[in-house]
């Protein structure tokens, strides 16, 4: 970043003019952070049951982690534009704006693959012996699940929901591509007027909080691990 060009985002983030009202970053923050929460807990409504459930019976996972990658090969943008302009529409959905239904849809299956993935493997991973040692002291299937597999298995969950969350966030800036809310409109906006110092600082913005997403995650995935702290 030349000189000239980190003045003027300094400058940017400087000018309070950026830190209020409707198109303010506080602003823009929140329906980002509400676009983020939404489809990603509807991803998780979807994908969580089923897929741990199937890790239990080791039956159908594979089918459905191929399924939902299937999304990965579609380019977000143009699963968007196809959303937008088929089944969903383009009509305003409430607080997540113009489109609002299609890119909640969007990032929703975007959120999916590392959901189904890697909560499927970590039930799956589970030690075999131990699991049929606690069929073997008469456990339920369901006390089995609940007691034993999902202990075992949740820092690999987390690890899913912490690649969903993060991934979602950076790319939920796709929203102002069909005139919706979030932080991709400073972003749109800069390239839109030609402003670089725009683009870089409502990027700035996107990446810190994608950080420290990534960062608060990573201490909850430690926090649920229940093996002793040497042997992870």
């Amino acid at each position: 970043m030349s000189p000239g060009l980190l003045d003027d985002v300094v400058a940017w983030f400087r000018d309070g003019d950026h830190w209020h009202g409707a198109g303010g970053v506080p602003t823009l923050l929140g329906q980002h952070a509400l676009l983020t929460l939404v489809s990603t807990l509807a991803a998780l409504v979807v994908a969580l049951p089923l897929t741990i459930w199937l890790g239990h019976r080791r039956r159908g996972g594979t089918f459905a982690v191929n399924l939902s990658n299937i999304g990965r090969a579609i380019p977000i943008v143009a699963l968007l534009s196809l959303l937008a302009l088929g089944v969903f529409g383009t009509a305003a959905f409430g607080p997540f704006g113009r489109s609002g239904l299609a890119t909640l849809v969007t990032l929703a299956l975007f959120a999916l693959p590392p959901i189904v993935t890697n909560t499927y493997t970590g039930i799956t991973e589970v030690d075999r012996d131990v699991v049929e040692a606690a069929r073997g002291m008469g456990m339920s299937e369901l006390r089995v699940l609940r007691e034993v597999e999902l202990p075992l298995a949740l820092p690999l969950v987390v690890a899913g929901i912490r690649l969903a969350v993060v991934q979602v966030w950076a790319t939920a800036t796709i929203a102002a591509l069909v005139a919706g809310p979030g932080l991709g409109r400073i972003i749109v906006h800069g390239y839109e007027s030609f402003q670089t110092a725009e683009v870089v600082a409502g990027s700035l913005i996107v990446a810190a909080v994608a950080l420290a997403l990534e960062l608060m995650f990573g201490v909850v995935q430690k926090l649920v691990d229940p093996r002793p702290a040497g042997s992870r």
